[in-house]
């Protein structure tokens, strides 16, 4: 299959995770066509095979459920025949739980996916994280403090196994003008939300690796920011040993 071929099959793969948002309502179904299209990381996810085969995922601020509700229609998709020939394996027997703040997200979600997504409404701060083998968090720990990131990121390792993969992405504070514009993006968002006109917390790319080389990860990263003015980045981790004390990581 093509390049080309691909990118059919992609949007093809965006019109069947968006339809059951259609049961939720227009906004809910507007919102999955759009961001699932257009935001690049999940294509990427897809097709580098970020979300291996029968795994137990965590998506922490999962919003309404768009990735678990992607990795269903990609793994109905494959179970077809319809696998594009270039990308990874695809996401097989995937098992999906989510954690996001907004009661209004997790109603959307429960509404579209009824069974397909194990979903809590609660803080990430606070809520627990089962044992999982991966977790995703896109741009979400920007929004509390240092401390909070940290504990969060404690957290998640402790639920993950040696091998287990964490899947971040997160805003580069060292590339000013994109994060500067991603932040006020964010902003406006929240407000538009009815969650008032809060700051966010950002690190540099270096201060992201250091911390997740300190809980024993093996990190790698790349810009996932594609079309966009933002400074985006994403890291992928793989626990490979357990965490050493701050600032002892090589």
């Amino acid at each position: 299959m093509s390049s080309a071929d691909a990118a059919v099959e992609f949007r093809a793969l965006v019109a069947a995770a968006s339809e059951p948002y259609q049961r939720a309502g227009k906004f809910a179904w507007h919102f999955a066509r759009g961001k699932l299209r257009w935001d690049p990381v999940f294509s990427h996810l897809l097709a580098r095979g970020l979300i291996a085969p029968r795994t137990r995922v965590l998506d922490i601020g999962c919003g309404q459920g768009l990735l678990a509700s992607l990795l269903a229609a990609a793994a109905q998709a494959a179970r077809e025949g319809r696998w594009p020939s270039d990308w990874a394996e695809a996401p097989i027997d995937v098992r999906v739980s989510g954690i996001d703040l907004l009661e209004r997200d997790v109603e959307r979600a429960r509404h579209a996916l009824g069974d397909g997504i194990d979903i809590v409404c609660g803080d990430m701060r606070t809520t627990a994280f089962a044992a999982v083998d991966a977790v995703v968090i896109l741009d979400v720990l920007h929004y509390v403090g240092i401390a909070d990131q940290d504990a969060v990121l404690a957290r998640v390792r402790a639920a993950l196994p040696i091998g287990g993969r964490l899947v971040m992405r997160i805003g580069d504070a060292s590339a000013r003008r994109g994060f500067v514009a991603s932040e006020w993006v964010d902003r406006f968002v929240k407000l538009a939300r009815g969650q008032g006109f809060g700051r966010q917390t950002g690190r540099t790319l270096g201060a992201w690796q250091t911390r997740l080389a300190e809980l024993g990860f093996a990190v790698t990263s790349e810009p996932m920011h594609r079309g966009t003015p933002f400074a985006n980045i994403l890291l992928f981790a793989t626990v490979e040993r357990a965490p050493s004390a701050p600032g002892t990581s090589e």
